[in-house]
């Protein structure tokens, strides 16, 4: 099986796990376990598109112009601030919080905002290289920050 094949492969697996929760989701009473179960399908959805983006970038190498190189700038600069704000706000709002069951949750997704702060931080950095972004730095992207299924935030 070659690499794009198993691109194709993967994205079929990760859509039915979306599907498979989903369906599930409607029978489960409990909102954490709902939350939860939720999350790892919007996870899976992610990752169905993290491998169809695998997928063009195996088949046309990127080639940005200078107006779309420096609107991904500011898109992902704002959004690194975005998530900035929102670790501090989550740090706080643990610190405050007395239920274990709530720190849980909230950890969970401090997890996942630190996960997506170095992800768009990994990205700035390939941006800012503009013209000199290598086929390398893209699998490297790709991989490195593909989280793992069922792991807490990822």
């Amino acid at each position: 099986m070659g690499l794009i094949e198993f691109f194709k492969e993967q994205v079929k697996l990760e859509e039915q796990i979306v599907k498979s929760v989903n369906e599930s989701l409607r029978e489960l009473p409990n909102p954490i376990v709902k939350a939860v179960l939720g999350g790892i399908a919007l996870d899976s959805a992610k990752h169905a598109q993290i491998y169809k983006a695998a997928i063009e970038l195996t088949s046309f190498p990127p080639a940005l112009s200078e107006e779309e190189f420096n609107r991904l700038k500011t898109v992902v600069k704002k959004h690194i601030e975005d998530e900035d704000k929102a670790i501090d706000r989550l740090k706080n709002a643990i610190r405050k919080t007395k239920s274990e069951k709530i720190k849980f949750l909230l950890k969970s997704i401090a997890l996942d905002e630190k996960k997506h702060h170095e992800l768009l931080n990994k990205i700035m950095s390939i941006v800012v290289k503009g013209e000199t972004i290598t086929e390398e730095d893209w699998w490297e992207f790709l991989w490195r920050n593909v989280p793992f299924h069922g792991a807490p935030g990822g």
